[in-house]
């Protein structure tokens, strides 16, 4: 069981997602998981993901759902969270190396 689900909504973020989840998978805490929502995005976002995805298997979780808001996004994790603790991350954000493990 990982220690940490970072919960990440994605809605058409092609320019952002690259960014966003190279700060995620470099995270000096290795025992956490990332839980891609994609909402509906129709853009290349989905590419992105399933590249990283493929780079980071064990690490990463993509689900996809019908565009249902912000909201649901961050919601529609509840049944596929295995962390002890869970965050919500936004997908246009950036964060430190240690950004998980000071969460903690």
């Amino acid at each position: 069981m990982p220690k940490v689900s970072v919960i990440v909504p994605v809605y058409q973020v092609e320019k952002y997602i690259e960014k966003c989840l190279d700060s995620l998978v470099g995270q000096t805490l290795d025992d956490i998981e990332l839980i891609i929502v994609n909402d509906g995005s129709y853009d290349n976002s989905e590419k992105i993901i399933l590249e990283y995805q493929a780079k980071y298997p064990n690490k990463i979780k993509y689900l996809v759902k019908k565009n249902g808001g912000l909201s649901d996004a961050r919601n529609f994790r509840h049944s596929t969270c295995y962390g002890r603790l869970y965050c919500v991350f936004g997908f246009g954000r950036l964060c430190g190396k240690k950004y998980v493990s000071a969460f903690i």
